[in-house]
């Protein structure tokens, strides 16, 4: 079967009641038959649930449809994404460990990077996620344990060679661990370039709609295991309602990426030779740096559009002042468009000289392209962007 047949068909087993959906299993624990069950659960000689915080049916089944899509052996489901972007590194390094990374990361994982693994002896370096085979290799060391990568990255929508970095990781045996959030498992499957490692925000697009919380890691079962652990013992579990509507979402996952795509491109191509626009960012556009890259490795270039309006944040504010359709938010992945001005909001901690690095610009936006009628879009962001243009010529008059 195909894996959108499978995203459909994998379900928890049915209970005595026969349900066509799979019910909520809103339980904190779950009873022993026998003292024996109890002693063989806690053995792990026996598979069963145990506790919610371990494991939980609802949770079992969204984490089975993620292995399928991302072609990995194991996985675990965490609270946040963000919960799954820490457990895949503070399960795997220890003091005296070396990370590289691509610079051209979201916000709170360079904070997990410099702020909080730094405290616990773990070194980094960054890449720019453009670099060379041999600049890449030049960044390792012989304690480095692990590369980190976002590809497409957040905002500025560069890649990483994963048929490179899978070269690298079989060279020098670190652990290749990709946040694969941007592209889903639908356009991009890391695990298939040599990663060990797919880590998702279901927060975004595997939710799609704006509802709830989650995250993922996917990847070998000998890696999955140690992280396992240590989410089993801190205790950064997805609550069973969450993983009922993000397994459920995943049915439609493939065919919400299908119209977001498209729209994304088409909004892309009408920004792109709009003269008031001064850059647009998107993987499977011509004019992007790393077309041919995108083409290679992603089925399509995904529903983040980037552009850069020339008169800095004054420009910004009339720009989302003049929208009429999309919704202001640091958020994306949802059904519905959302605009967002990384410099002050997801990357405002960052320090001026990291902003310029990712090319992180005060009129720089992120645009969550959503499923709404494309010349809907089309049309709105056209006026703003006239608009916003004419706004910012009279305050300079």
């Amino acid at each position: 079967m195909k894996k959108q047949t499978k995203a459909i068909r994998i379900q928890a087993e049915k209970s005595q009641n026969r349900e066509h959906s799979v019910p909520l299993y809103l339980t904190s624990s779950f009873a022993f038959e026998s003292a024996e069950q109890g002693k063989a659960l806690f053995e792990e000689t026996e598979e069963g649930n145990i506790y919610s915080r371990f494991s939980n049916p609802n949770v079992t089944e969204f984490v089975d449809k993620v292995c399928m899509l991302e072609n990995a052996e194991d996985g675990i489901a965490t609270g946040t994404g963000m919960a799954a972007v820490f457990a895949s590194m503070a399960a795997l390094l220890k003091s005296g460990d070396h990370l590289v990374a691509c610079r051209a990361l979201f916000g709170s994982a360079h904070q997990i990077i410099t702020q909080i693994l730094s405290k616990w002896g773990i070194t980094h370096t960054y890449v720019d996620a453009t670099a060379t085979e041999a600049e890449w290799e030049a960044a390792m060391q012989p304690n480095t344990r692990m590369v980190y990568l976002e590809t497409p990255s957040n905002p500025g929508l560069e890649l990483v060679d994963l048929e490179m970095m899978g070269r690298l990781k079989q060279k020098y045996g670190f652990i290749l661990n990709v946040d694969n959030c941007f592209a889903t498992p639908i356009l991009q499957t890391p695990i298939d370039f040599g990663a060990d490692l797919s880590v998702h925000s279901a927060t975004k697009y595997m939710d799609g709609q704006g509802r709830v919380l989650g995250g993922i890691v996917v990847g070998s079962k000998e890696l999955i295991q140690p992280i396992r652990f240590f989410a089993r013992h801190t205790g950064p579990s997805l609550s069973p309602f969450n993983a009922w509507i993000l397994s459920k979402s995943l049915e439609t996952l493939e065919l919400r990426m299908e119209r977001h795509c498209r729209n994304a491109l088409q909004l892309a191509e009408a920004l792109d030779t709009h003269t008031d626009v001064e850059r647009v960012l998107y993987p499977f556009l011509p004019s992007h740096p790393q077309y041919d890259l995108a083409k290679r490795q992603m089925s399509a270039g995904g529903a983040i559009v980037t552009i850069e309006l020339d008169g800095g944040f004054e420009r910004v504010k009339a720009f989302f002042d003049a929208l009429t359709i999309p919704t202001l938010s640091s958020n994306l992945g949802d059904s519905r468009t959302i605009v967002t001005n990384p410099n002050t909001t997801t990357h405002a901690k960052l320090k001026p000289e990291e902003k310029a690095a990712l090319g992180i610009t005060p009129g720089l936006i992120r645009i969550s392209v959503g499923l709404e009628a494309i010349d809907d879009l089309i049309n709105d962001f056209t006026q703003a962007v006239e608009k916003s243009a004419e706004v910012v010529k009279e305050k300079v008059v």
